[in-house]
């Protein structure tokens, strides 16, 4: 486990449960799938298994405030940074953002103060980006609530809603690189550690 004041995964889950009694909503088993997702490839890769599930788990904790759009990392980092919790917190930042720029958010909502615009940017002109924020931004990528999904899928499911902007190709071949990454790190295409749940997400 990191060696921060992280948090314990019982609290977690708690955690999770108050958002999701705060705002009920698909966000939340989207949640639990992009933990259990991170959970598998860092088990694979080598990395700290138990971490990546938390970090996927709260993720999208600001969903709690209600259907908000971009607004929803700073409320996540908002609440976690205040616990403590500061690698979960910048997560909740960057997990939108595997193009490390403000205009690959799909949706140009900017529900935003200019306050936290600035904290957007600031923190993605200086953040170097590790593999614990690499991760949960592909497993984001790949998580319907239902179950894990090839990453075309859901990416195709944000255009469709929110559709294209200048960065959106941008965006979709860093989440390609992610995965590209991930396979080599770990050895295999990773789409195998989540082969039936691929086959149902294609046939079903």
């Amino acid at each position: 486990m990191l060696t921060e004041n992280f948090i314990a995964r019982d609290k977690a889950e708690a955690l999770l449960r108050w958002g999701g009694e705060q705002n009920p909503g698909p966000w939340v088993d989207h949640s639990r799938t992009t933990a259990r997702a991170a959970e598998s490839i860092a088990r694979a890769c080598g990395m700290d298994s138990g971490a990546a599930y938390i970090l996927g788990l709260l993720h999208d904790i600001g969903r709690f405030e209600g259907v908000r759009a971009l607004h929803h990392t700073v409320a996540g980092y908002q609440l976690l940074k205040d616990k403590g919790h500061d690698t979960a917190a910048r997560i909740c930042l960057t997990h939108s953002f595997s193009y490390q720029n403000l205009g690959a958010y799909a949706d140009r909502n900017y529900d935003c103060t200019e306050e936290e615009l600035v904290l957007i940017n600031t923190t993605l002109d200086s953040v170097v980006y590790d593999d614990f924020d690499k991760l949960i931004q592909l497993c984001d990528a790949m998580a319907l609530p239902e179950r894990v999904c090839p990453m075309e899928i859901r990416m195709v499911d944000v255009a469709r809603r929110h559709g294209f902007n200048e960065f959106t190709l941008k965006d979709w071949e860093s989440i390609f690189a992610l995965k590209a990454y991930f396979d080599k790190k770990c050895g295999q295409n990773i789409y195998k550690l989540f082969e039936d749940e691929i086959k149902k997400s294609l046939f079903s």
